[in-house]
């Protein structure tokens, strides 16, 4: 009986070790997961998004961040259609900060811009 058993876990050992080479020699499955997919704008009232190029350091003497400002001048455009991208962040800085491309108020007109353009498309194909 214990010859037989012996021979019993040989097999199955035996079989256990070729189960890698058999899945190797067949193959692998042509299984490629899909990337997820992102929205490329932000659902409800993500003024944040739009400012995201803006710089999160304080300056001194000035009221929040360059980025807060932006949000707030995002939300501002939003619920007022009668104002421009321009006149919502007039109170940015136009002062070019060393390491960042354009100012605080070109990042905040070009941000501000883009919402009003998406949310006047979004009006259009209701």
């Amino acid at each position: 009986m214990k010859l037989q058993m012996k021979a019993v876990l040989v097999t199955a050992a035996m079989a256990l070790l070729a189960l890698p080479a058999i899945a190797v020699a067949t193959g692998s499955p042509n299984y490629a997961p899909e990337p997820p997919t992102h929205e490329t704008t932000p659902k409800g009232h993500a003024y944040g998004f739009y400012c995201k190029g803006e710089s999160k350091k304080h300056v001194k003497g000035t009221p929040g961040t360059p980025f807060s400002q932006c949000v707030k001048a995002a939300a501002r455009a939003d619920h007022n259609e009668q104002l421009t991208a321009r006149e919502a962040c007039k109170e940015l800085s136009k002062k070019h900060v060393k390491g960042t491309p354009g100012t605080p108020f070109s990042t905040c007109v070009k941000g501000v811009a883009q919402m009003q353009k998406e949310k006047h498309e979004q009006e259009t194909q209701s």
